[in-house]
């Protein structure tokens, strides 16, 4: 059954032209890669646009397709390539980007955690600390340089591992650990009393 199947088995049946195998990758990568976009442009809107960037961008890559790496690694690129390609059009955050500036802060977006919905059979006590919760990962998240906050997304929303993270951002695993450490490090402090 097709849903048993791995991510790059499914990707290689879509690029032979099994609709329904793409169907099932959609619903397996959507919200870890939307949450992915969401929180590194802070936009609900510029993630929406960004997100069906990305998958019409896998679409159109399909007969290129080769499973040389993990599908979420080879997913999380391109999405991190069309974030690129969004700051430069919109020639904000750049720096964000530029190795140059690693160590510089960038001002955080506006958050988009805050606005998700929770479920509409939970109680508005539950709903006010699940909403105060959020704004406070948001504004956490936010705080974080940059690169570290990508390289804790593309950790904890595409649930790569910090070869496929250093493989995504181009850069040394070293440097992927170290950046991985700093923001963990920098959230706990921010979040110790929810801990």
């Amino acid at each position: 059954m097709q849903t048993d199947w791995s991510d790059e088995r499914l990707m290689l049946a879509y690029r032979a032209g099994d609709a329904d195998a793409f169907t099932i990758l959609y619903r397996r990568h959507r919200s870890p890669l939307y949450r992915y976009l969401a929180r590194q442009c802070g936009s609900a809107a510029e993630a929406d646009e960004l997100h069906q960037d990305v998958w019409l961008k896998v679409i159109h890559a399909r007969s290129r397709y080769e499973p040389l790496a993990r599908f979420p690694t080879w997913l999380f690129r391109i999405a991190r390539h069309r974030l690129i390609d969004h700051y430069r059009q919109h020639a904000r955050h750049l720096q964000a980007y530029d190795e140059s500036a690693a160590g510089e802060d960038a001002e955080g977006g506006e958050a988009s955690i805050e606005r998700l919905p929770a479920a509409s059979e939970e109680t508005p006590h539950v709903l006010y600390e699940r909403h105060d919760t959020a704004c406070r990962i948001s504004l956490a998240l936010a705080e974080l340089p940059p690169l570290q906050r990508e390289v804790f997304l593309l950790a904890e929303e595409g649930r790569l591992t910090l070869d496929e993270i250093a493989n995504v951002t181009g850069c040394g695993r070293e440097t992927t650990k170290s950046r991985l450490r700093y923001a963990l490090g920098k959230l706990r402090k921010s979040l110790q009393d929810l801990l």
